[in-house]
């Protein structure tokens, strides 16, 4: 973090919840960009850093995603459980080791090949958190549980694994709406993909 960024000056901070994340009431001084101090309020969420990994299975044309119900999601309308990218948080851990050991719990699949290909905000405008994302390979023969997630830590997920190609339509028929999930699927779509769209 640049906290010697002479465009910004943080007045106050005030805690306004603590729980799993942190929520912040932040008021600044910004410098935009035509040179005016403007004075600013915002609301911050800070819950930490993730990672995210999408499986590609080169042989078969295959990536593994999961489907779990989110409540915020539903509370804005969204009435199915979500198709999404394994994820999670980093708690102190390497990006690279967090979503292995992820991997493992939610897909029930050992990756090869981790790379990673891009780090995004997931929601700049009120969340600090960052995920850095990666595509791996994987196959049958990787397979090592049948994921599903930490039943104890409320987790209730289920793997799909559709072709590449199967999921771009899910994005552009609105079924996949998970940010992340769309950015990795382009990623691979354009790294691997057998159809143009």
């Amino acid at each position: 973090m640049n906290r010697m960024d002479p465009r910004v000056h943080i007045r106050a901070t005030e805690i306004l919840a603590r729980g799993k994340a942190t929520t912040k009431k932040v008021t600044f001084d910004y410098r935009a960009h035509d040179g005016n101090t403007v004075v600013s309020t915002r609301e911050i969420y800070d819950r930490g850093d993730a990672a995210a990994v999408l499986p590609y299975d080169g042989a078969r044309g295959t990536v593994l995603l999961t489907r779990q119900f989110r409540l915020a999601a539903w509370l804005n309308g969204q009435q199915d459980p979500l198709i999404e990218a394994c994820a999670g948080l980093l708690e102190g851990i390497d990006a690279e080791s967090r979503i292995m050991r992820e991997a493992e719990e939610e897909l029930g699949y050992r990756l090869r090949n981790l790379r990673q290909v891009f780090e995004v905000f997931s929601s700049p405008g009120i969340l600090t958190e960052k995920i850095t994302c990666f595509l791996a390979s994987y196959s049958s023969a990787d397979k090592v549980s049948q994921g599903g997630g930490l039943h104890q830590e409320g987790e209730h997920i289920e793997v799909l694994e559709p072709l590449l190609e199967e999921a771009m339509t899910l994005i552009e028929t609105g079924v996949i709406v998970d940010a992340k999930t769309v950015a990795l699927l382009q990623k691979a779509h354009l790294q691997f993909g057998r159809v143009a769209l």
